[in-house]
């Protein structure tokens, strides 16, 4: 009789352990959710800093014109950013426009960031 009280007490402990090992592996695979969207989201805020670099040195020369590639990155990162207005997803024309159409993007990934947190 005590044999048999010990199996099923341990097939509860079995069962506790079991449901919490589930636990953890979601856990665990959430906050991997969460980071990896937080790396994106800074891998994102990065490459349109560089980009906004770009085009700031172009506006420092007076350049109102893109060179292709320059223009290409921005249309991708501007493609890819569902926080852009309707407005913005038009390809920009000019330096100018890209500033802004980055600009607002930038922001979007800023408030969302803070929302998140």
């Amino acid at each position: 009789m005590l044999e048999v009280r010990k199996l099923a007490f341990w097939g509860k402990d079995l069962t506790m352990i079991k449901q919490a090992s589930r636990a953890i592996e979601n856990m665990t695979a959430r906050e991997r959710r969460v980071q990896r969207a937080k790396y994106a989201r800074r891998n994102k805020m990065h490459l349109i800093d560089k980009l906004l670099n770009e085009l700031e040195m172009l506006n420092l020369a007076d350049q109102r014109q893109m060179p292709p590639v320059l223009s290409v990155a921005i249309n991708k990162v501007i493609e890819e950013s569902p926080e852009v207005t309707v407005l913005a997803q038009a390809k920009p024309a000019s330096v100018m426009e890209a500033m802004d159409a980055l600009y607002e993007i930038q922001d979007s990934l800023m408030y969302n960031q803070i929302e998140d947190e």
